[in-house]
């Protein structure tokens, strides 16, 4: 996900208990359950949702419309190729089900820190929450331990 998150950058993680297209939106940075490795988790920017159609550059690949409660999931960083992403682009659509949060906040280190962009709505809504449980100096000596 960099330059969005670094490899080893501290997060705050909003938990979504159900997710739906009510609860995360388009342009969202989540954390869902890795499609191949249900153990582990990936950090991802939702890109779209049930109902849009997705269209591939390889005009052999056929369009398609994502089905209820499916998502797509892409890195930010724009260098990596398809395959090389593991992303949607990879693994195809992940069930809504399969999101765990939204990252909320970033701390790279003490000084380099901040909200993570996420959509318009999720950033009002995010608000609140931040003001009561961030605390980046907790934050930043969890880092070093």
């Amino acid at each position: 996900m960099a330059p969005t998150i670094a490899e080893k950058e501290v997060t705050l993680v909003r938990k979504i208990p159900i997710a739906d297209p009510k609860s995360v939106f388009v342009g969202d940075v989540i954390v869902l359950k890795d499609p191949e490795k249900p153990n582990n988790f990936l950090v991802r920017r939702l890109t779209a949702v049930e109902g849009y159609e997705m269209a591939s550059t390889d005009e052999k690949e056929e369009p398609f419309v994502l089905e209820k409660d499916q998502c797509w999931v892409e890195a930010d960083n724009e260098k990596l190729k398809a395959k090389e992403a593991n992303d949607s682009r990879k693994f195809g659509p992940v069930q809504m089900t399969d999101i765990v949060g939204r990252v909320i906040y970033s701390l790279r280190n003490a000084v380099d820190h901040g909200r993570v962009e996420n959509s318009d709505f999720s950033m009002q809504k995010d608000s609140p929450v931040l003001e009561v449980e961030l605390d980046v100096e907790e934050m930043a000596k969890n880092q070093k331990d």
